[in-house]
């Protein structure tokens, strides 16, 4: 589904407004739940009723029972939520939040680039659009990734799509071979080895905690590389007391807040720049959120039969998780 290419229209909203009160009366008025990722900004996590990675927010999305679904992501997990509940409201705070992996992988070229291998089996990262997941066999999170790349049967050739640092990693931890679209994430490629080791070497009592995401130069520093869950469970049961964060620095807000005893020292980009944020998800904002439970746009709509598509590689992973 195409992006609109154009920022969204300015946010208006009376400063004199209790922002956080207004969205938790505007919940219950409308029967609304707030997902938000990880990544967002720390007062859309503080006002969210589930706040997780891809895997535990498709997971909600799955089983609310809310009427409406306000997500404060990007716009494929907003679709992963209108692919599992068609018949909910589901609003995003700015629908033109999107993802760089999702925007490198078009269906169409998907497509031609699966028949030049018939027979595979198609695994696409979850970061990529309903149209790309309808063609897909199954779909993945870096939460799950390895337990579906295991399920497939050996004989089958694997295509992975669309993060090749995520399938080369992938392939190297299961020591199996796979075809690797060639797609990354703007925010973890900026990540710089050099910075990092630098880091290290001020920071010698630090834990690196890494997101596969990252390229592979980067992920042989790290002392654990997972999820962005996996990053903050660990952190959290670790008797360590400092750690380098690799990945988005959103995350750190949760970190912090679950152990606040510890030190969460987020990676350098390569460029003087707060290149380690995503600038899609931070598009979202507080604002935004209020308005779009206000207003009930901007709401998400998709085709019955795309949706029907797309659902089945969403269910096959969900079976498997």
């Amino acid at each position: 589904m195409k992006l609109p290419l154009a920022d969204a229209p300015e946010a208006k909203v009376d400063p004199s407004l209790d922002l956080e009160a207004e969205i938790q009366k505007l919940k219950k008025d409308r029967n609304a739940v707030i997902l938000a990722h990880y990544y967002q900004e720390g007062e859309i996590q503080d006002v969210a009723d589930f706040i997780g990675d891809s895997l535990q927010l498709s997971q909600e999305a799955a089983k609310t029972t809310a009427d409406v679904i306000c997500f404060a992501g990007v716009h494929f997990m907003a679709e992963t939520a209108k692919i599992l509940n068609p018949g909910k409201i589901v609003v995003v705070p700015d629908l033109t939040a999107g993802c760089s992996l999702a925007d490198g992988c078009p269906a169409d070229k998907l497509a031609a680039w699966q028949a030049r291998h018939p027979g595979s089996v198609t695994v696409s990262y979850i970061n990529c659009s309903a149209e790309v997941k309808a063609l897909s066999d199954y779909i993945c999170t870096s939460s799950n990734a390895e337990k579906i790349v295991r399920a497939i049967p050996a004989d089958k050739k694997v295509l992975f799509a669309p993060d090749k640092n995520l399938g080369a990693y992938l392939a190297k931890q299961i020591g199996r071979p796979m075809e690797l679209w060639q797609g990354s994430c703007i925010v973890h490629e900026t990540f710089s080895e050099k910075k990092l080791v630098g880091l290290k070497e001020r920071n010698p009592d630090a834990l690196v905690l890494a997101h596969p995401e990252c390229e592979e130069a980067v992920l042989r520093h790290a002392d654990y590389i997972g999820s962005t869950t996996g990053i903050l469970k660990y952190a959290v049961t670790s008797p360590k007391k400092r750690f380098i964060v690799v990945t988005e620095a959103g995350i750190l807000h949760q970190m912090q807040k679950a152990a606040p005893d510890k030190e969460f020292i987020p990676a350098p980009p390569d460029a003087n720049c707060a290149c380690n944020e995503c600038p899609f998800m931070k598009k979202n904002t507080l604002e935004k959120v209020y308005l779009s439970l206000r207003d009930l746009a901007p709401r998400l709509e998709m085709p019955a039969d795309l949706i029907a598509r797309a659902r089945i590689p969403i269910d096959r992973m969900l079976a498997l998780s």
